[in-house]
C-alpha cells in the first residue's frame, strides 16, 4: 500500500509544477487535482471520475496511472453495488413513454397512414383506368397546361388594284364566312385557325404570310379565281367546290 495523495503531491513538487499548468494540460479542474492530493475523493462527482482523473494525473506526472487506480479500488471500492450510482451518470437518458414515446408512436402511425393512402390511390387509378392509362396519371400535364394544337396564323395583304377575298374557318361549306371583302393596299388582314379556306379573286394581287413566313400564292400568275387551303404548315391549291 502507498499514500495516493502524498505520492502525487511529491511527484508534482519534484517537477516544480503548479495546478494551473496541470489543469491546462490535463483538462482537469484545479480543485479536483487538489482533492486527489488530499484524498478527498467525495468532492469529485463519482468513483468513475475519480479513477479517470487519477489515471490522467498520474500519467501526466510520469507515474503508473493504472497502479493508482488499482490502489484506489482496493481501498475505497467495496463492491459493485457502490459503483452502480456512478455508472448511471453515463447511461443515456431514457424518454418516458408518456411524452417522447407517445410522439414517436404517433409519427409511426402517421407514416403508415400516408403509405396506405398512396397505395389505395394507385390501386384505384389502376382499376379505373386500366394498365394502359396508368402512365397518363403520372406523365400527363395538369389540366389547363395541355399542349395546344398548332394553328395557322395567316396575314393577307393586297398590292396594285387589290384582291377580293372570302375566308372560311374549319370548313368551306359553312354558310357564313369569317371574312368577305376586297383587300386594299395598305390594309392587311389576319386570320387564325387550325384550317382556313380562301376563295380568291385576282390572286396575282394577293400577298400571304403564314406564321410569319412569306408564302407563294398558288396559281397567282393565272389571274383566275381559285380556292386555297391553309394549314399550319403550308398554303396549297384546293379543288373547287362541287
Amino acid at each position: 500500500m502507498f499514500e495516493i495523495g502524498n505520492s502525487l503531491r511529491e511527484a508534482r513538487l519534484r517537477q516544480g509544477l503548479d495546478f494551473p499548468e496541470i489543469e491546462q494540460a490535463t483538462k482537469i479542474r484545479g480543485k479536483y487535482l487538489r482533492s486527489l492530493e488530499e484524498e478527498q475523493f467525495d468532492v469529485l462527482p463519482g468513483q468513475t471520475y475519480v479513477k479517470g482523473f487519477l489515471r490522467s494525473y498520474a500519467d501526466y506526472l510520469g507515474l503508473d496511472g493504472q497502479l493508482y487506480v488499482e490502489e484506489f479500488n482496493s481501498r475505497y471500492v467495496r463492491g459493485e453495488l457502490e459503483e452502480e450510482p456512478e455508472q448511471q451518470a453515463f447511461q443515456p437518458r431514457r424518454v418516458s413513454a408518456g411524452r417522447g414515446g407517445g410522439l414517436q408512436g404517433k409519427a409511426v402511425l402517421l407514416t403508415i397512414a400516408v403509405i396506405a393512402g398512396l397505395t389505395v390511390f394507385v390501386f384505384a387509378a389502376w382499376m379505373w383506368g386500366g394498365n394502359e392509362n396508368t402512365p397518363d396519371l403520372v406523365m400527363n400535364p395538369p389540366a389547363g397546361h395541355a399542349a395546344r394544337k398548332p394553328t395557322a396564323k395567316l396575314a393577307a395583304s393586297a398590292v396594285a388594284g387589290g384582291s377580293y377575298l372570302v375566308v372560311y374557318r374549319g370548313s368551306r361549306e359553312r354558310k357564313k364566312p369569317i371574312y368577305e371583302g376586297t383587300l386594299e393596299k395598305g390594309h392587311p388582314r389576319t386570320f387564325e385557325g387550325r384550317r382556313l379556306w380562301l376563295y380568291v379573286f385576282a390572286p396575282a394581287n394577293l400577298r400571304l404570310r403564314l406564321n410569319g413566313k412569306p408564302q407563294v400564292v398558288p396559281g397567282a400568275g393565272t389571274g383566275a379565281r381559285r380556292w386555297l387551303e391553309v394549314t399550319p404548315k403550308r398554303v396549297s391549291l384546293a379543288p373547287p367546290v362541287r
